[in-house]
């Protein structure tokens, strides 16, 4: 009964984030055709399928957060995001796909706040774009004012972004005096950590200060944060942008979730809007809607008064608003109410140690003696649960090196090392998802390491690089469980872990660990897992 009602909860879930399209009338027919392949070859468009996947993936982690599996719906959650970022490489939209990818997360969004049990979601990674929202559609619009602008100057020194109140300030101070309040309290507990490595970075690119607060609104000073517009990282670079200031994206790093290398990137980008404009408000309206859009608004308007532009986009006009008001409050906390805890987060810190080849974090982490959370939230940028086959600088705890280094020198090459890749020749009758089911990894995977944008081109003779997975869940090679019976189940075409552990009232993570399955692997029809049930 209660796996009939969850199964019902997330079909409409599902049916709402899809507008209630006919190809997912159910969970289950989605999950077939992920699974069976169905239009992989044949479709040019990698977008619908991309989109049919996520849907699959989203089910999977509704059911983990109601069977309260935190972990299965983290990794899942974070699949689907990394999902999304990749689908502005696959070119231009039509016009349907932008309407269904864009009701895609929406929806997200809305579960993902509302709906998730499991997640803390004031530390959410996406409710700091969610708040600007919902500060940009609760406060009341202002009435257009023409000619000079009724200001208040709050700050206006020399080498500073000048900091000044109007009625729309004071609506967004407000704001986050009541109901946005815990969340700026998080920010403000982050710019304990974040705060004093941002801020030399700055002073270095000789920027204003008040900077590090734009990092704060863009992303509430998470390194992982994910925005509707695919952009990630503290500083919320998309794809483009990011590459075009140095910020690399692979199969193993998305340096737009490294804190300082995005931070670097963000300063070389707002010294080149303020060289443009010569107006840090013109600079910061250019970092959220983009250049153009403000070049024709002061065109349009025939002026520079960020103020006075009123044919921006009403995102783009509260924007400077929200910095004003999150600055003006960060920088006298006291006096708007908010007080320092009398313990403090570390600031963000770490030594760096050399890693020659691929190694398998939850290795690195041991030989660290930390966690592997803790090494993962120190080494932001990874997208695998492993260091790059080229080298890579691994940040560790302070104070970690020697026992690392002792540790790590200590054991076997062949567990220091975790070779990440294998190499397949493509033979005759073969496919993009015949050799992902070989290999047990999804066919989004195979396509982002080989650069494949279009699933049917590929050739007999062709060679492939197969990534695996990482993260090796363990086995647990149990006999026997009290109350417990063993059960064998043979996997079905479309099933997925999320439904299976659903309907024998269980976790994914723990069928996961009974069958020795890695995250980032995928089951296949016809294998055989062993489960445990509960008796009666």
């Amino acid at each position: 009964m209660k796996q009939t009602f969850t199964r019902i909860i997330i079909i409409l879930a599902i049916s709402l984030v899809s507008g209630f399209s006919q190809e997912n009338k159910s969970i289950r027919t989605a999950a077939e055709h992920y699974e069976n392949g169905n239009g992989f070859e044949t479709n040019q468009n990698r977008l619908p399928q991309l989109l049919r996947d996520v849907k699959v993936l989203l089910s999977d982690a509704l059911i983990a957060d109601v069977m309260a599996d935190s972990m299965e719906v983290v990794y899942t959650l974070n699949r689907i995001f990394d999902l999304l970022t990749e689908a502005d490489q696959y070119g231009d939209m039509n016009d349907e796909d932008r309407e269904e990818f864009d009701r895609f997360e929406d929806g997200l969004i809305n579960l993902y706040t509302h709906s998730f049990s499991t997640l803390d979601k004031v530390d959410g990674v996406i409710t700091a774009e969610h708040l600007r929202m919902d500060i940009t559609s609760l406060t009341e619009p202002i009435e257009v004012e023409m000619g000079a602008t009724k200001l208040t100057v709050v700050d206006d020194r020399d080498g500073h972004i000048p900091l000044v109140r109007n009625k729309k300030v004071d609506q967004v101070i407000q704001y986050f005096q009541t109901k946005g309040r815990r969340q700026f309290e998080i920010w403000l507990e982050r710019l304990d950590v974040y705060g004093p490595m941002i801020d030399k970075i700055i002073s270095e690119c000789n920027l204003p200060p008040e900077l590090v607060y734009l990092a704060m609104i863009e992303s509430g000073l998470n390194p992982k944060a994910y925005s509707k517009a695919a952009a990630n990282g503290m500083w919320q670079f998309i794809y483009s942008t990011g590459k075009l200031y140095g910020l690399e994206r692979n199969w193993y790093v998305d340096e737009r979730r490294d804190p300082e290398k995005a931070t670097r990137a963000a300063c070389a980008y707002l010294t080149d809007l303020y060289d443009e404009f010569d107006n840090w408000y013109l600079a910061l309206a250019a970092y959220n809607a983009g250049e153009g859009r403000i070049r024709r608004a002061t065109r349009i308007h025939q002026t520079s008064d960020f103020w006075q532009l009123h044919s921006l986009p009403r995102e783009t006009r509260n924007y400077l608003p929200y910095f004003l008001a999150a600055t003006i409050i960060a920088e006298n906390q006291e006096k708007y109410g908010f007080y320092k805890k009398e313990k403090k987060k570390p600031a963000f810190g770490y030594d760096v140690v050399q890693i020659e080849k691929s190694a398998d974090l939850m290795i690195l982490a041991r030989s660290a003696e930390t966690t592997y959370k803790k090494l993962r939230n120190l080494n932001s940028e990874l997208r695998q649960s492993a260091t790059p086959t080229k080298g890579y600088a691994l940040k560790i705890p302070i104070g970690k090196k020697d026992i690392f280094i002792a540790n790590y020198n200590g054991l076997p090459e062949n567990e220091r090392f975790a070779p990440q890749f294998v190499t397949h020749k493509v033979r005759n009758g073969e496919s993009l998802w015949t050799i992902a089911k070989k290999y047990r990894i999804s066919v989004h995977d195979l396509a982002a390491v080989n650069k494949v944008r279009n699933r049917s081109m590929i050739r007999i003779g062709q060679k492939l690089t197969i990534p695996i997975a990482g993260v090796n869940m363990a086995s647990i090679p149990v006999s026997s469980m009290p109350g417990f019976n063993k059960l064998t189940y043979k996997v079905r075409k479309g099933d997925t872990l999320g439904h299976i552990a659903e309907d024998y009232g269980t976790r994914a993570s723990k069928i996961r660990k009974w069958n020795g399955i890695k995250y980032g692997q995928h089951i296949y029809p016809g294998q055989k897992l062993t489960l445990w049930v509960k008796q009666g």
